[in-house]
């Protein structure tokens, strides 16, 4: 649902009718009021429903639609920081995985730019760009392609939804602003592909380990948590 407009909170006098239209789930009307996490907007809505069958007492500013506006707006902004908070979160803690690794990974092109591709890489869940030119050439050796779309060099193309492999490591020469680079490895383009990077068993040892201990503690949480084991004790 990245690639469509988010649905936002707002007051329904406030705007035209047909912006009322949810494209995500194809309704012309929406709200919801049954959450079970229960958030402000559902009170609100809940407070309004009350209202409106005499169930409950009102106030001057439930009624106010230019108030209810300012509230969706704050709601909106609220949620738009606990999602930058959230990305960064998983930002801050991608970095320190990868601090001092050099891993080569599976992934699929999402998107084709001019001068990069963006590569999801559903192992980690992360998104990374590809840069088809560096900071010292002036000119791409890339042709883009903003029909199909696709960038082509020589024999080579990528396109949409490709599958690459390609090596993950960590920027930090500049340590205020790190970032994930990717380089690609395969398919295979003189000049501009690098070597596979050495098997880090060392790493993938460690962290099959770890798997295999938390498996572990989740059997036994899960045998402890078992009504059989209840009764016998």
């Amino acid at each position: 649902t990245r690639c469509m407009m988010q649905a936002v909170y707002f007051a329904s006098g406030t705007i035209e009718e047909p912006l009322f239209r949810h494209y995500g789930l194809a309704c012309p009307i929406y709200t919801h009021f049954t959450s079970p996490i229960r958030r402000y907007a559902d009170v609100i809505v809940h407070r309004l429903l009350a209202v409106t069958i005499d169930a409950d007492a009102t106030y001057a500013r439930l009624v106010d639609k230019k108030e209810t506006q300012k509230i969706a707006e704050n709601i909106n902004y609220r949620h738009r920081m606990a999602q930058y908070a959230g990305r960064a979160s998983v930002n801050l803690y991608t970095h320190i995985f990868f601090r001092g690794r050099v891993r080569d990974e599976i992934g699929y092109i999402l998107y084709i730019r001019q001068n990069a591709v963006q590569v999801l890489i559903p192992k980690y869940g992360l998104e990374g760009t590809l840069f088809l030119k560096t900071k010292a050439e002036t000119e791409s050796s890339w042709t883009f392609d903003e029909d199909e779309p696709s960038v082509t060099r020589g024999d080579h193309k990528l396109t949409l939804f490709q599958k690459l492999t390609v090596q993950v490591s960590l920027d930090s020469s500049d340590v205020q602003h790190e970032k994930l680079t990717l380089k690609l490895v395969n398919p295979e383009i003189p000049g501009f592909s690098v070597e596979a990077s050495p098997v880090p068993q060392d790493d993938d040892m460690e962290d099959a380990k770890k798997t295999e201990e938390g498996r572990k503690r989740k059997d036994e949480s899960m045998q402890e948590e078992s009504p059989a084991k209840k009764i016998k004790k």
